[in-house]
């Protein structure tokens, strides 16, 4: 009798521990706003933060806060087109800065990191400026984290790469490889790296594409326009105490390194893979284009890229910065909800981001949907929700510089949790992208973006 009493007790709490932790279970992947590893890109930073123009500082800072959707991997200190000193102490003084709000971010959204681990992937990057960095040995243990980052078998991601300053840590990471490694595993490096390279600030980028023809590189050009007012920034940015005060007032242009790290920001609307479809990172050419040239100031310090004509890289769309403006208070909005976060651990006290469902689908991979002419395509967002309870507000529409129709298309129901297009006769062959923006009406409002890419047969 007594053993069976003790099995049912037992049965009993068993039942109470399994609810219970379906609950968290539930209430985490509830709060995770679908984000799935694979959803999540990894990131390695080369910055001249230090320098005399803070926007690297104020990148560094947004960076951080939105290191729980961005799998943060390295943050190199390197050169543009001068021999500045090594600042990666000056790196880690900020990472020290965000980790007095870690805590409070960590009871916001899970996903981010502890202090340890982010100071542990802050490294000095190559010695001297250029090409001039690179070569036999010239290694540094910023080349040598990107290596490692990349040679992860573990993880079968690949490497986004970005350089807020200049290319040449990258350069030494893919120059030693292509010295000490079979061609097959040179070009197996290779197709794991992608390149995001802001504005281009010295001649290593022009050596990377050439050397390496069927690499992924991106440099962007338009990357000015979508930052927001100083006002702004005062109001809603340096006024979030502690860390606000350490955020610098505005020489230049505001955070002109961000967008590359907006460009894999795990949302719903990014594909970082497809550089056509656009996205707070901008939109790019889908086919390589030659002379891409860096900075004037990289001529004006004595090196001209032209002796690594003909090389090709990924540029920006037509519609240049406007790719990234279009989405700008979303931007400052996700920036503002971030920096709340960081001054309190009251979860219900600040706004944090809506949940996009199509049908049963939770996560931020974009939806395909293959149709004919003539067919009725319906998608129900109903299944949506807020972690705050608040209400939402829909809103359907074609991006249509993305796609290849270029007529008009119809959008039933753009304002409802489901809405209605019919595929235009003339539409065989082609394709064209419909976006769902879903917007809480917390404050700051915040938005969660799902994108369905339709295929016309």
């Amino acid at each position: 009798m007594r053993i069976k009493n003790m099995y049912a007790d037992c049965s009993v709490l068993c039942r109470l521990i399994l609810l219970f932790l379906l609950f968290f279970y539930l209430e985490g992947a509830w709060a995770q706003q679908g984000l799935r590893q694979s959803d999540k890109q990894r990131l390695i930073v080369t910055t001249d933060l230090g320098g005399s123009d803070p926007d690297d500082i104020q990148s560094m800072i947004h960076l951080l806060l939105c290191s729980n959707v961005i799998d943060v991997e390295g943050l190199i200190s390197s050169r543009a087109w001068v021999d500045d000193p090594d600042q990666s102490v000056l790196i880690r003084k900020y990472v020290d800065y965000v980790g007095e709000v870690l805590s409070n971010l960590q009871k916001q959204a899970p996903g981010y990191p502890d202090l340890a681990y982010l100071q542990s992937i802050v490294k000095s990057g190559q010695t001297k400026a250029h090409m001039d960095g690179v070569g036999e040995g010239k290694d540094s243990p910023g080349s040598e984290l990107i290596i490692q980052a990349v040679d992860k078998k573990v993880d079968k991601r690949p490497v986004w790469l970005v350089a807020w300053g200049g290319m040449n840590t990258i350069a030494q990471a893919l120059w030693k490889v292509s010295h000490t490694r079979t061609k097959e595993e040179v070009d197996e490096f290779v197709a794991n790296v992608r390149i995001y390279d802001v504005l281009g600030q010295d001649d290593a980028g022009a050596w990377i594409a050439r050397t390496f023809p069927d690499i992924f590189y991106i440099r962007v050009k338009g990357v000015y326009g979508w930052g927001p007012s100083d006002e702004w920034t005062r109001e809603h940015i340096q006024a979030c105490n502690p860390l606000g005060a350490h955020y610098p007032d505005r020489i230049w242009a505001t955070e002109g390194d961000s967008p590359s790290f907006f460009y894999v920001y795990a949302n719903g609307l990014n594909v970082p893979e497809q550089p056509s479809y656009g996205g707070w990172g901008g939109r790019f050419t889908d086919k390589k284009v030659s002379g891409v040239r860096s900075m004037d100031f990289v001529k004006k310090s004595g090196k001209d890229e032209t002796r690594f004509d003909p090389y090709y890289m990924l540029s920006d769309a037509p519609e240049g910065s406007n790719a990234i403006s279009r989405w700008k208070e979303h931007i400052w909005n996700d920036f503002a909800a971030r920096m709340q976060w960081t001054m309190t651990a009251d979860y219900a006290a600040v706004n944090h981001h809506p949940i996009a469902a199509i049908g049963g689908d939770r996560s931020l991979m974009p939806v395909y949907k293959t149709v004919c002419p003539g067919d009725i395509l319906t998608l129900d967002a109903s299944g949506s929700d807020d972690p705050d309870g608040n209400p939402l507000d829909f809103n359907w529409y074609i991006y249509r510089e993305p796609g290849t129709y270029s007529g008009k298309i119809i959008v039933e129901g753009d304002k409802s949790s489901s809405c209605r297009v019919t595929i235009p006769s003339d539409a065989s062959g082609k394709e064209f992208h419909l976006i769902l923006e879903l917007t809480d009406r917390g404050t700051p409002a915040l938005t969660a973006y799902r994108r369905i890419v339709v295929k016309v047969k």
